[in-house]
Parts: C-alpha cells; structure tokens; sequence
C-alpha cells in the first residue's frame, strides 16, 4: 500500500521518546508522530497518552525527499465543530454521536465555578483569606528573625 499525504491509517506504537513516538504503519514503514501533534490540549509527558503497543489511528501529515514519514493522532480523529445548529442535535435534525475518546481515554472537564452566591459570602471568603495570608506573613517574620511587636530590635 503508497501512502499519501492526507490518508487515515492504523499503526501500532513501537517507540515512545519525550519528543513523540514511532507507529509502525502498513507495508513496513514507520512513522513519527510529534508530541504536539498527540493529542488537541497540551502534552506534557507523552506517556500519559501512548503506551508501546497500543493502535492507533494517525494522519500522514508529510512525507519527506528522505522517506521520513510525519503522523498526527489530533488530525485523525474528527475535530467537534465549535456552534452546533441546536444543542443535542446534528445538522439534519438527527441526534448527535458522541465525541470518540480522546488518546490516553481521558476526559476534558470545564473548570468547577466556585463563586459565592451573594455579596456578603464574597466578603467572607476575602475575609478568610485575607487573614490566613496574614497569619502567613506573620510566620513567616517570626521564622525570619524579623522585628518584633514590642520594639525595632532585632530577636537575639
């Protein structure tokens, strides 16, 4: 089988490196998906993601004069449009398919809304931590060998 610039193909993970990994596609060849190019959020540690061994479906992204083949696991997987025409809806009406799993089979979940719900629950909470960012510094100068309260000399 040629592969071409654009094609969709599985490939099992043969070589994991902080800088990406290494699919063995079809034919024999091997390919080289960039961290960057793992998965849609931010790739700290690759293993988090991939695990030698693992299928996967890639995206050849490049194929260079040398033969050297570059893959990415974000493209392959259909990207979710960012409006849908009617919440729980596709285009014609019909329901929608859920999202496929994300690489590594984890979860984006929005960040959690702690905010108070009146004013006065507002000015408790800086209440509070206004204070512990006090009794904070007041550790802190006390580990320090700051000033003390009762003059401006410095603790023996």
């Amino acid at each position: 089988m040629n592969l071409e610039v654009g094609m969709i193909v599985e490939g099992k993970v043969t070589g994991i490196t902080k800088f990406g990994a290494f699919v063995d596609l079809e034919g024999g060849k091997t390919g080289m998906v960039h961290i960057s190019e793992v998965a849609p959020t931010y790739v700290s540690d690759i293993k988090d993601f991939l695990t030698e061994g693992q299928t996967v479906k890639v995206k050849v992204i490049s194929i260079g004069e040398d033969g050297k083949i570059s893959l990415s696991i974000k493209k392959a997987v259909p990207q979710q449009r960012k409006s849908a025409p009617q919440q729980g809806r596709g285009s014609a009406g019909t329901p929608r398919q859920p999202a496929p799993p994300r690489p590594g089979n984890f979860e984006w979940q929005p960040p959690r809304k702690t905010e108070p719900s009146s004013f006065e629950d507002m000015l408790s909470k800086f209440k509070q931590t206004s204070d512990e960012k006090m009794s904070d510094l007041k550790r802190m100068e006390n580990k320090r060998g700051g000033y003390s309260r009762r003059g401006n000399s410095q603790k023996p």
